[in-house]
């Protein structure tokens, strides 16, 4: 029997309750339910946060208390009873489901555009708050260095790349803010794909990058 792979970078607390709470674009709602559709862990506890929520809505509307803050919550939860950790129905294609609708169920189908030095995308139909993008990075190449303006989450969806903070594999979600500037490359024995979501232009270091950067819209 194949051993299931673990998933070792996941999405903090706080994403996830802006998840449960519907605060959170198109695009990042995409990245979240995907890598929670792929992690165990990441959807027990967004389980919890749903039920959690549920009952601070309900106790706030009965008697007009307003909700805890982010400390007195995460200790409301660790004090639940531990939720369903049922996983998702197991599915004949690696296409995780919440992404179907937007690329289809085969991610060999999809209709990449070269964005250089190997390296191709495609930009996925989101609402304007943030922009989702599949990336195709060719076995042993890297992506220009960049910076961040805003928040970048990358979740792998095949193969695996490596950056100046770890290794990211089939899973794995990398969230990068404006501290971090990194150089994601590409195991050397597979392609990458991996769902990118920005909600802010990335700061590139490279001259030729910078000047593409309003075409290829990234």
């Amino acid at each position: 029997m194949k051993q299931k792979q673990m998933i070792k970078h996941h999405l903090t607390d706080k994403i996830l309750m802006a998840y449960s709470a519907g605060q959170l674009s198109e695009a990042f709602n995409l990245i979240v339910a995907t890598h929670i559709s792929m992690c165990d862990e990441c959807r027990a506890a967004m389980s919890s946060f749903d039920a959690l929520g549920g009952a601070l809505l309900e106790n706030e509307c009965l008697n007009g208390e307003p909700a805890p803050d982010l400390q007195a919550t995460m200790a409301l939860i660790k004090a639940e009873t531990p939720p369903d950790r049922t996983p998702p129905p197991v599915r004949s294609t690696e296409t995780p489901f919440p992404l179907v609708a937007y690329v289809g169920d085969n991610l060999d189908d999809v209709k990449w555009k070269p964005v250089g030095m190997g390296v191709k995308q495609s930009i996925l139909q989101t609402s304007a708050e943030a922009t989702a993008r599949l990336l195709y990075i060719p076995a042993g190449v890297a992506v220009p260095d960049h910076g961040h303006h805003g928040t970048e989450l990358t979740l792998v969806l095949r193969g695996a790349y490596s950056d100046e903070t770890d290794h990211f594999k089939r899973g794995d979600v990398e969230i990068a803010g404006e501290d971090l500037h990194h150089t994601p490359i590409a195991d050397a024995h597979s392609d990458c794909i991996c769902l990118a979501v920005t909600d802010a232009p990335l700061k590139f270091s490279g001259v030729l990058p910078r000047i593409l950067q309003p075409l290829l819209r990234i």
